[in-house]
């Protein structure tokens, strides 16, 4: 098993991957090849792909704004869980992450993910219950749930 930095040309093998993952939050927007390929250039040492004999079996997407850190759409090929992959990528993207400056890093799952919740919480991530998560799309976006 091998982790890398991830680059554009493993976009389809990762959008695969999250296809066959329940309980993903993807839109037509931000989760397309365009979309990912900008967050790959504001981001380039910081998305991790882990490697199975040329197969992408797990992915981290995580970046930061110079303050905060941020995780997304972090998957493992559901034959592959339980083997450390998860927790592997989170360490690499943790690692650079820290090495960037970043002090504290945030991510958001969605409550209905009781396997990606029980994850987070093994990686020593905790839930905030004074929060009120908003946001408002700017441009038309399209759910892709899986």
């Amino acid at each position: 098993m091998e982790i890398r930095t991830m680059t554009i040309n493993d976009y389809e093998a990762v959008y695969a991957l999250w296809m066959s993952c329940t309980g993903m939050g993807l839109n037509n927007l931000d989760d397309s090849e365009e979309g990912i390929g900008r967050f790959l250039q504001r981001n380039p040492d910081t998305c991790f792909v882990a490697v199975d004999e040329d197969r992408i079996v797990g992915v981290i997407i995580a970046g930061n704004d110079g303050r905060r850190g941020y995780i997304y759409h972090t998957a493992v090929n559901p034959e592959y869980r339980k083997q450390g992959i998860g927790a592997a990528l989170v360490e690499s993207a943790m690692n650079v992450l820290k090495d960037c400056g970043i002090n504290k890093v945030a991510l958001v799952v969605f409550d209905r993910n009781e396997i990606g919740n029980a994850f987070w919480e093994k990686q020593g991530f905790s839930s905030r219950e004074d929060l009120v998560y908003r946001n408002k799309a700017i441009s038309e976006i399209i759910r892709i749930d899986t």
